[in-house]
């Protein structure tokens, strides 16, 4: 915490306290006296470990009356488990933070966003967005615009390694802390996937799909790329192939081929219209760099009449990848869940804790889980209320 500390609190009722100690309820008011007292030398907001440990309360009590005092509005909760008086955080100026989203295209690009946009609307930020739309050239653009917008922080979401040097160096000319999602620039905090993690979980859930229903007989392996994000984002198919190998270590190299689908579902469609024009080969296990590329690529499997020649895994775990996997008959056996809806609770922390000068990690990541047909429903309960109409859409047209 920057400032001055407060000092540490603790209830006498021999220090000129009247009342009777013995009452619970009396108990509890003195505890939120001294909850109060915390946050007056306090020239910024206090976490609930700060609060326990300044009025030497155990955390589930000092919790308990922090949530009253909030109710109450004595007390403002600005995130998760941090808090300030009332009367400082209407006064205090809110940060004017700039976010550049990578896309409206894509579902998870979508969820994030909003994730964002709502945890920034709970701890009173000033949001200014600004849309990446997949291209570098645009991402270059909204640096240079945030510098004149004079934002405190960034949070980029843009896809190109090659020019994450540029809009690093925009923003870092100009003193704007960087935090970068999914690819790491320059400079930055980086927050995203664990990609080493999330390419091992998605190789061995492939294997043993491969394994358990071909009984480990299969032509190629097949890999829908993504070249512009650079050699992290590529690690998720590299491990996917490490894993696919230690489970069939007779496969040969020639067998392992790479396509570049772009990230996308038609540009991964078509590429992968021309490569079965060109292969002759039967049975494919598929990896993809994302859902968009797997889903394109299991349409041009299906528009070819091979549907049931794959096996394929994907990563994002976004909403059109969950709703294949319900869907009797389909070829994707599981996708890397990123759960892009946690997303804005853990970057809005980092973007205040490092505006307040805490100390952050340099990298943080989140914890991934493999969706398949048996476990979408255990993390996607809800996903059943959509209408069948929505649903239609999502599955994407097959005519």
């Amino acid at each position: 915490m920057a400032g001055s500390k407060p000092k540490r609190i603790s209830s006498n009722p021999d220090a000129g306290s009247k009342l009777e100690m013995g009452s619970k309820e009396n108990r509890s008011v003195v505890r939120a006296c001294d909850i109060l007292k915390c946050f007056q030398n306090a020239k910024d907001p206090l976490g609930l470990a700060e609060v326990a440990d300044l009025t030497a309360l155990s955390k589930p009590t000092a919790y308990r009356i922090l949530s009253t005092l909030v109710t109450e509005g004595m007390i403002e909760r600005l995130a998760k488990n941090t808090y300030a008086p009332a009367f400082l955080s209407a006064k205090k100026k809110a940060y004017r933070i700039g976010f550049a989203s990578q896309s409206e295209e894509f579902a998870f690009s979508r969820m994030v966003s909003e994730s964002i946009q709502t945890s920034a609307y709970d701890a009173r930020i000033d949001l200014l967005i600004l849309n990446n739309r997949y291209s570098a050239a645009a991402a270059v653009r909204n640096a240079e615009l945030f510098v004149r917008e004079h934002v405190d922080l960034v949070i980029e979401f843009q896809t190109s390694q090659e020019r994450a040097t540029t809009v690093s160096s925009r923003l870092v000319d100009a003193s704007i802390p960087i935090i970068a999602i999914e690819i790491p620039h320059p400079s930055a905090t980086f927050f995203g996937a664990n990609n080493q993690r999330a390419g091992t979980i998605a190789g061995k859930a492939l294997a043993h799909a491969c394994q358990e229903r071909w009984k480990g007989h299969f032509d190629e392996l097949v890999l829908l790329e993504l070249p512009a994000a650079g050699p992290l984002v590529h690690s998720r198919l590299t491990s996917l192939v490490t894993e696919v190998r230690r489970a069939f270590p007779e496969i040969a190299p020639d067998r392992i081929r790479y396509i570049n689908g772009n990230g996308r579902s038609d540009d991964s469609m078509e590429a992968m219209r021309r490569y079965l024009r060109r292969g002759t080969r039967q049975s494919i296990l598929l990896g993809a760099i994302n859902d968009p590329s797997c889903l394109g690529a299991l349409r041009a499997m299906e528009e070819a009449g091979r549907g049931s020649d794959c096996l394929a895994v994907s990563h994002n775990g976004s909403l059109e990848a969950r709703m294949e996997l319900r869907r009797p008959g389909s070829s994707l056996i599981g996708s890397v869940a990123y759960f892009p809806e946690q997303y804005g609770e853990a970057v809005i922390r980092l973007a205040l804790d490092k505006l307040q000068g805490k100390t952050v990690p340099a990298a943080s990541f989140i914890k991934h889980e493999l969706l398949t047909r048996e476990t979408v429903d255990t993390f996607y309960p809800h996903d059943s209320i959509l209408t069948e109409h929505q649903s239609d859409f999502l599955l994407f047209s097959r005519h």
